[in-house]
């Protein structure tokens, strides 16, 4: 067992200060480390798949559980919000129970929580096991990053940092992958239930060899459990969490400003008894010396704002493609292999080349490539509209991958280098409870953005039709008082689509079939037919138009980054002698 300590470092022992900082000692690395890096990296990969995979499965869940729309969202939101919930939490319970304890645990109730949902009946059976899936991860997760931090040896850990940042390039685009692939499949009659029920052999495949090769290791400065202060902590992240969730399908209410008001105080009486709890009894859920490390603090701050731009990005990327392009799960799928491509050598190149030569420099233009990806992106988007194929999205998806994995790799490593290996539990939890926040502001505010887009542009999508559309009307032998009326009621019914905040529901001015709007029996079927091929033009159109202004807005943040980026330290902190020697 590795036991982390705190005690006053001997000036006389290099091994047991670096600026000031205690060290641990590496003399007896373990032998098994590589081997415990392959399972966690398989359980993070688990997660992280978990996470996108439910997506393209949404249409088969609505079907096979009859399921109304205020149902899917609530089995999305539900695993964000127990995972963001319990992320804190978890890191600190493997500080004080032991991080191979809780992993473990967090594995297996993350596999059964996961059959649960294959298994589950009614949109409330699912809802309920994607809660509990979601605190499980929240067990899990932060362990990955701390193991790391206590098995590995500083001089490793970028190779480490690499690769785990590869895993998460992947994974969120092998994710919509492999759920279109086993949807589409629909093995055994199953529909969507094959998503949850392949985390089970995963699953195994993490749990079984845990036991034998990752080394138990936890902090004897974190003996007793925070209990009031993991309350506080749980409330201020679903105070913010919750009502970015939901806000935009209940038409933020008044009660969703209000509740993130509320996170405010709640964050400050966490702060003010975490700091009481440090003086007076110890063994806080959050170490506070922790942010006065500049690396620590600032690298946070980026991190929250680099998720709001990519997760957005994610979001809106797939719904273009598959609203607004009419593309399959599996067409957008393989198309978001080539952003993988771009992110997955760059994330490892960054921290094991890169960022030792140039610093935060690697950073920074990770960022600036990134921007210049989405820049690219939207001149593709205007210029081939609804044209668009593959091709023409392999040069922004290549570099804003590379961007992104130069970016999400090194800070992880620059995040974290400088934390005690004592309280790494804390400062994993902390680091991905910022991960899942910026996710959740992104994905409320980018949607807000895209959605109001859709709805501010869906007269020039309409405007971009109607010619097409009144000479194939006529074509059809439509006498000119019908094509009027038609054309009318098509763009009365793109306008209130577009404007729905519901995208599964039929608003009234859709559901009019050709008879009413004043046509021909004879032709009904043929203007139908018309009717669907312009909607579908429509909504490419009015997609390209929203998806191209919404990423003019994640290049403002991106650039934010990139300036947010001068707060780090200008190069990851130099490896000790005495712990060089060690490896």
């Amino acid at each position: 067992m590795v036991h982390d300590t705190h005690a006053p470092p001997n000036p006389s022992d290099p091994a047991k200060s670096v600026q000031g900082a205690p060290l641990q000692d590496w003399s007896h690395l373990d032998p098994k480390r590589w081997l415990a890096l392959a399972v966690i990296l398989i359980a993070a990969f688990m997660d992280l798949l978990d996470a996108t995979i439910v997506n393209v499965a949404i249409p088969s869940m609505q079907d096979n559980l009859h399921a109304r729309y205020s149902d899917i969202e609530w089995i999305v939101a539900a695993y964000a919000l127990s995972f963001a919930a319990m992320l804190i939490t978890g890191g600190r319970l493997g500080d004080i129970f032991g991080r191979k304890l809780i992993f473990m645990v967090g594995v297996l109730g993350f596999t059964a929580s996961s059959v649960l949902c294959g298994l589950a009946q009614t949109p409330g059976e699912l809802i309920g096991a994607r809660f509990a899936q979601g605190a499980m991860a929240g067990l899990m997760v932060p362990q990955v990053l701390s193991i790391i931090h206590v098995t590995f040896p500083p001089n490793e850990r970028g190779k480490v940092f690499g690769m785990f940042g590869g895993i998460v390039g992947s994974a969120s685009v092998f994710g919509p992958i492999l759920g279109g692939l086993l949807v589409q499949w629909n093995v055994n009659n199953l529909h969507w239930r094959p998503i949850f029920l392949v985390n089970l052999p995963v699953g195994l495949l993490a749990l079984i060899p845990a036991y034998f090769v990752i080394r138990e290791s936890k902090s004897p400065t974190a003996p007793r459990l925070d209990l009031f202060g993991m309350v506080l902590a749980i409330a201020a992240v679903v105070l913010v969490a919750y009502p970015l969730t939901e806000g935009r399908s209940d038409g933020w209410p008044l009660s969703g400003y209000l509740m993130m008001a509320a996170a405010a105080p709640v964050l400050i009486v966490f702060v003010l008894y975490e700091r009481w709890r440090t003086g007076r009894a110890g063994s806080p859920l959050v170490v506070l010396s922790l942010f006065r490390q500049r690396s620590f603090d600032a690298g946070l701050s980026v991190w929250l704002i680099f998720n709001v731009a990519l997760s957005g990005f994610f979001l809106v990327w797939t719904l273009y493609m598959q609203i607004g392009l009419g593309w399959t799960p599996i067409h957008s799928g393989l198309t978001g292999i080539i952003f993988a491509f771009g992110a997955a050598p760059a994330a490892g190149a960054s921290v094991q080349v890169l960022t030792p030569k140039f610093g935060r420099k690697v950073l920074m233009a990770g960022a600036l490539l990134n921007a210049a990806g989405f820049a690219v992106f939207i001149y593709m988007a205007a210029h081939f509209g609804t044209k668009i194929t593959t091709w023409e999205m392999i040069p922004p998806l290549l570099v804003a991958g590379v961007g992104f994995g130069l970016v999400v790799a090194p800070i992880t490593d620059l995040v974290l280098s400088d934390v005690p290996t004592a309280d790494a539990g804390s400062a994993s939890g902390v680091f991905s409870t910022v991960q899942q926040v910026g996710a959740a502001l992104g994905i409320a505010l980018i949607g807000v953005i895209f959605f109001s887009q859709l709805n501010t542009q869906s007269h020039k999508a309409v405007d971009a039709v109607t010619p097409k559309l009144r000479s194939t009307l006529s074509a059809a032998g439509l006498p000119g008082p019908a094509v009027d009326g038609v054309v009318a009621d098509f763009g009365t019914c793109i306008r209130d689509r577009s404007a729905a905040t519901d995208p599964t529901s039929v608003p009234p001015s859709c559901q009019k079939n050709p008879v009413q709007m004043g046509v021909d029996p004879a032709t009904a079927g043929q203007v139908t037919a018309i009717l669907t091929t312009s909607s579908q033009s429509a909504a490419g159109e009015d997609f390209w138009r929203g998806f191209g202004v919404t990423l003019v807005w994640m290049i403002g943040d991106l650039l934010l980054v990139f300036l947010g980026m001068f707060a780090l330290p200008k190069k990851v902190r130099e490896i000790d002698p005495a712990e060089k020697a060690w490896a």
